[in-house]
C-alpha cells in the first residue's frame, strides 16, 4: 500500500517527521517496506528562462542560448540541439555536475562545435519523468528563474510503501492509516464528512439483484451531462506518485476513493448500457472483455453485473469494456456494492486477474461506508466534470455487522504479557474506532467497528457444496469461531507498542535438549547417502505431474485433481515419483546426456494415504570398460540400487522373496516385486514398459526402482556385540537344479538356505538356463552354497550329508532335480 505524505496529511493533522511516521508504523504492524524521496534526485535542475536564442555559426541544427537560471546562472551559455528552444521560453536547467536520471550522464561544461555550454535544457523524459522527446520541456510563462524544479513540480512529497497482512483490509485506505497513527498518538485523525448531493431526477439505469449471497447491498446514481477528459494535475499528481496510471478524470476519481477510504468504485457509460437494469448475477458461460483488452470466461460460480446485451463487468474485481467510460461520455452511472470475499478471491483466483479492487474485497471493505463514499465521489465528479445527479438506486440492504466485544483489563496482561492501564486500554480502542458501551473495574464491552471485519466475526461457509469445498481449503474448517476478546488484546498491545512487550523464554522440557531427527528422518538421510553413494544423483521434483502422466503410472482419481493448479500440465497429485524422473533423463538425453542416473525420496500419494518413496532411474549403458564399451542398462541394475537400500535400513534378506507381478508401467518380463513376507511390497525393480519409453522418446532401456520407505519395519533394537569370525576354512559347493519355467528362482534360493542353518552361511545364484538341452518347459538354476563350519574342518562325509539336504529340501520345495 503505497501513499504520499501530503495524502496522509488530509486525513492526519500531524507535525510528525516522515522518520518519526515510519517508526511509528513499523510499531503498529504495518511494516514499512521503502521510502522514496521523488524529489530528491531532481533538486540540482532548476527552472530557467532562455534570454536568448541564436543559431550556432557552426551547426544547422544546434542554437546557442542565454539563459537566466537564478542566482549564480545568469547569462549562462547553453548549446541545445531541442527544435522548441526560443527565446523567451521557460526551462528547465541542468547546471555542470548535475546527474540527469534519464541519459544516464552527469553534466559538464565544455564546448559543442567550437561554442562554449555551461549546462543542460532538459525535457521531462531525461529526468525520467515522462515520454517527451519532441524537444526540451516548456513550462508556464509566468514561471520564475532559480527555483528547484523538485519545488515547483510539486515533487518534493515523500513516498511511503507498507506491507499490509491479510487481516487488516482496513488498512488499505489513506484514512485507515491514519487513523492507527492518531490511536498512537502521532497526531489527530480529521474528520471525515460526505456532503449529500440531493438528485434533480428519477435514475434511468436501475438494480436488479439475482444472486444476494454474493451481492449483498449494491447502490447506485446516474450523473448526466457530464464532461470528461484529462485529470486535473493535481489528481494525476497523486496517482502517478503512487504507481497509478492517469486514465480520465472519471476514472481516476475512482481510482482515488479506492485508495482513499478503501472503496472500490465503477463506473459505466450510460449510453453504452442495453436496457434499463444492471444485474447482479451468476455467470452463464460468457465471454467478457475487460478493461485491461483480456477476455475471460465466466461460470457460474462468478459474480458478474449484466445488462440486456449481456455481462458488462466481473463484480468487485474488473469492469468490461463494452461500457467503458471515454472521452465522449456525457453520462455515467457510478456503482458501489458490497461483495462476498470469499467469491471474490476465488473468481479472482481462477481467472488470473488482480487488481486494487479486488485486493480489498476479498480482505473486507467497510460495509456502513457505501453510502458516504457513493455520495463524496458524486461531488467530486460534479466538481471536476459537472453535469448533475440522480436519485440513489439500490438493491438490498446494509448487512447487519454490528457487533459486540468484551475485555477483560486483566487478560491484557495475563495473555499479552504486558499491564496496561484500563484507562489507557479504553482510550487506545476508543482511538481505533471502538465505542464503548457497559464498562465495571474489570471489564468493558465495546461496539466493533464497521471497518474491522477482522474482529469478534464468525465465518460460516456457504451450504452450496461447491463454494463450501473450496472455502475449506481456506478456512480449514466449516464454521470458526474468532475469539473476539483476544483481537481487542492484539489491538491494544500493537498500538502500545509489541516492542514494549519483556520477552519470556519458553520453558525448558528437559535440561537435555532431546534428538534432533527422528527415527524416520535418520532413514531418509541414510537411504540418500546409500543411493549417492551408488552413483545417482538427487533431484527435487514437484508433488504434482500432469494428469494424463499420472495415469500412464498408476490411478489418477479425480480427489487426487487440483482444482487451482500453478499450471495446466501440472494439475494432479503424483502418484510416484517416476515420471519426474523419466522425464529429467529424457531432458538430459536431448541435450546429449544420455547415460544418467537420477533418484528422489520424496512423497506419492494414493486415494486413501500418502506414502515417502525412494525412487529412481538409470538410462543410457553402463560405463565404458577397457577392452570394451558400456552395456545397456538391465533389470538387475535397479534391483540392485532397491536392494541396497533395503538393506542398508536393517531389512534382511533372508526375509525378501521376489515376484512378478510389477505394477503395469514395467516391463512384464524384466521387473519384479521384493516382498517380505506374502503382502508386504517393499519395493518394485525393472525396466520401464516399452510403450512409455517410446513416448519418452528413448531409444535405449530405462531402468527403474521405487522403495517404499514407510513400509519397511523399524530393525529390533539388539544388544550390539561383536560378529563371531569361524576360524575355519569355509567350503563352497555348486549345485544346478533343473525346474519348471515358471518356478521362482527365489522358492530355490529359499529353499537350500533353510536346508541346514547352522551350517550355511551364504546361498547365491549364479546362472540361469533355457534351451535345447533341457526338456521343454524346463529351465536350469544354478547356485552356489557356502557351508560355514564353526566348532570343527567338516569331514567329507558331513559335505555330503549336508549336500543331500540342500538337494532334498529344494526338491521338495520346488519338485526340482539335480542336473547331472
Amino acid at each position: 500500500m503505497k501513499f504520499t505524505l501530503s495524502w496522509l496529511h488530509e486525513h492526519l493533522d500531524t507535525a510528525a517527521t516522515v522518520e518519526d511516521i515510519c517508526a511509528t508504523l513499523n510499531r503498529i504492524g504495518l511494516e514499512v517496506e521503502d521510502v522514496e524521496q521523488r524529489g530528491k534526485a531532481l533538486e540540482p535542475f532548476l527552472t530557467a528562462r532562455i534570454v536568448e536564442a541564436m543559431q550556432h555559426p557552426n551547426a544547422d541544427r544546434l542554437r546557442v542560448c542565454k539563459v537566466d537560471a537564478g542566482p549564480g546562472f545568469q547569462d549562462v551559455q547553453v548549446v541545445c540541439g531541442a527544435p522548441n528552444a526560443r527565446t523567451g521560453l521557460a526551462v528547465i536547467f541542468a547546471p555542470p555536475g548535475t546527474y540527469v536520471p534519464g541519459l544516464d550522464i552527469t553534466i559538464k561544461a565544455g564546448k559543442i562545435r567550437g561554442e562554449a555550454s555551461g549546462g543542460m535544457l532538459c525535457s521531462l523524459r531525461e529526468l525520467g519523468l515522462g515520454e517527451e522527446s519532441n524537444g526540451i520541456a516548456e513550462l508556464p510563462e509566468d514561471t520564475f528563474p532559480g527555483q528547484s524544479y523538485a519545488d515547483f513540480a510539486g515533487l518534493d512529497d515523500t513516498v511511503i510503501d507498507i506491507a499490509i497482512t491479510p487481516n487488516r483490509g482496513d488498512a488499505l485506505a489513506v484514512r485507515g492509516i491514519a487513523r492507527d497513527l492518531a490511536a498512537a498518538g502521532l497526531g489527530k485523525l480529521k474528520p471525515f464528512l460526505a456532503e449529500t448531493v440531493e438528485g434533480t431526477f428519477p435514475s434511468p439505469v436501475s438494480w436488479k439483484r439475482e444472486w444476494p449471497e454474493a451481492c449483498p447491498w449494491v447502490l447506485g446514481r446516474t450523473i448526466r451531462g457530464v464532461k470528461n477528459g484529462p485529470s486535473p494535475q493535481w489528481l494525476r499528481d497523486r496517482l502517478e506518485s503512487v504507481g497509478l496510471r492517469s486514465i480520465s478524470t472519471l476514472v481516476d476519481i475512482t481510482n482515488l476513493f479506492c485508495l482513499d477510504l478503501g472503496r472500490p468504485l465503477h463506473v459505466f457509460d450510460v449510453a453504452r448500457i442495453k436496457g434499463d437494469t444492471l444485474t447482479v448475477c451468476r455467470g452463464g458461460g460468457e465471454s467478457v472483455r475487460t478493461l485491461d483488452g483480456k477476455d475471460h470466461i465466466v461460470t457460474a460460480e462468478d459474480c458478474v453485473i449484466a445488462d440486456g446485451a449481456g455481462v458488462q463487468s466481473i463484480a468487485g474485481i474488473m469492469g468490461g469494456a463494452e461500457t467503458e467510460v471515454s472521452a465522449g461520455t456525457t453520462d455515467v452511472f457510478v456503482e458501489c456494492a458490497l461483495f462476498d470475499p470469499i467469491r471474490i478471491a476465488l473468481t479472482g483466483r481462477r481467472l488470473g486477474i488482480n487488481s486494487d479492487a479486488r485486493y480489498r474485497f476479498e480482505r473486507g471493505v467497510d460495509q456502513a461506508l457505501p453510502v458516504a463514499a457513493l455520495e463524496a465521489a458524486t461531488r467530486m465528479m460534479i466538481d471536476l466534470c459537472g453535469g448533475e445527479a440522480s436519485d440513489v438506486v439500490s438493491a438490498g440492504a446494509e448487512p447487519h455487522w454490528q457487533r459486540s466485544a468484551r475485555l477483560r483489563f486483566a487478560r491484557v496482561a495475563g495473555l499479552g504479557g504486558l499491564d496496561v492501564p484500563p484507562k489507557e486500554s479504553i482510550d487506545i480502542l476508543g482511538h481505533l474506532g471502538f465505542e464503548v458501551g457497559q464498562q465495571d473495574a474489570e471489564s468493558v464491552t465495546v461496539s466493533v467497528p464497521s471497518w474491522r471485519n477482522d474482529i469478534a466475526q464468525p465465518v460460516v461457509l456457504d451450504p452450496s457444496p461447491t463454494i463450501a469445498a473450496d472455502r475449506c481449503m481456506l478456512l480449514e474448517d466449516s464454521v470458526r469461531e474468532i475469539e473476539p476478546e483476544c483481537d481487542l488484546i492484539e489491538e491494544i498491545l500493537r498500538i502500545k507498542g509489541l516492542d514494549q512487550v519483556p520477552p519470556v523464554a519458553l520453558p525448558l522440557r528437559s535440561t537435555v535438549p532431546g534428538v534432533a531427527l527422528t527415527p524416520g528422518r535418520t532413514r531418509l538421510a541414510k537411504a540418500r547417502r546409500v543411493l549417492a553413494a551408488r552413483g545417482l544423483m538427487e533431484t527435487i521434483g514437484f508433488s504434482f505431474i500432469a494428469h494424463e502422466d499420472a495415469a500412464r503410472y498408476g490411478e489418477a482419481p479425480e480427489s487426487l485433481r487440483l482444482l487451482n493448479p500453478i499450471a495446466a500440465d501440472l494439475d494432479q497429485m503424483r502418484p510416484t515419483p517416476l515420471p519426474s524422473l523419466v522425464a529429467a533423463a529424457q531432458r538430459n538425453a536431448a541435450r546429449g546426456w544420455a547415460d544418467v542416473a537420477l533418484f528422489e525420496i520424496g512423497a506419492a500419494f494414493g486415494e486413501e494415504s500418502q506414502t515417502t518413496l525412494a525412487a529412481g532411474v538409470r538410462s543410457g549403458h553402463t560405463p565404458r570398460q577397457p577392452g570394451g564399451g558400456g552395456l545397456p542398462m538391465t533389470f538387475m541394475a535397479a534391483k540392485a540400487d532397491a536392494l541396497d537400500v533395503l538393506l542398508s535400513l536393517g531389512v534382511s534378506p533372508e526375509a525378501l522373496s521376489v515376484t512378478t507381478d510389477a505394477p503395469g508401467y514395467y516391463h512384464p518380463g524384466r521387473s519384479g516385486v521384493l516382498r517380505q513376507g506374502p503382502k508386504t511390497v517393499l519395493a518394485n525393480f525393472g525396466e520401464l514398459h516399452p510403450s512409455l519409453l517410446k513416448e519418452a522418446g528413448f531409444d535405449a532401456p530405462v531402468v527403474a526402482f521405487e522403495v517404499f520407505l514407510d513400509r519397511i519395519p523399524e530393525p529390533k533394537r539388539r544388544k550390539k556385540t561383536a560378529p563371531e569370525l569361524s576360524p575355519f576354512q569355509p567350503v563352497r559347493r555348486d549345485f544346478a537344479f533343473v525346474v519348471a519355467k515358471d518356478t521362482p528362482v527365489g522358492d530355490v534360493l529359499r529353499a537350500a538356505r533353510g536346508a541346514e542353518r547352522n551350517l550355511i552361511a551364504n546361498v547365491s545364484l549364479f546362472d540361469v538356463y533355457e534351451g535345447d538341452k533341457l526338456p521343454e518347459g524346463q529351465k536350469s538354476v544354478a547356485v552356489e552354497v557356502v557351508l560355514q563350519p564353526k566348532g570343527a574342518s567338516l569331514t567329507d562325509g558331513e559335505i555330503e550329508v549336508a549336500c543331500d539336504k540342500v538337494v532334498a529340501a529344494v526338491a521338495k520345495a520346488t519338485g526340482a532335480t539335480l542336473r547331472s
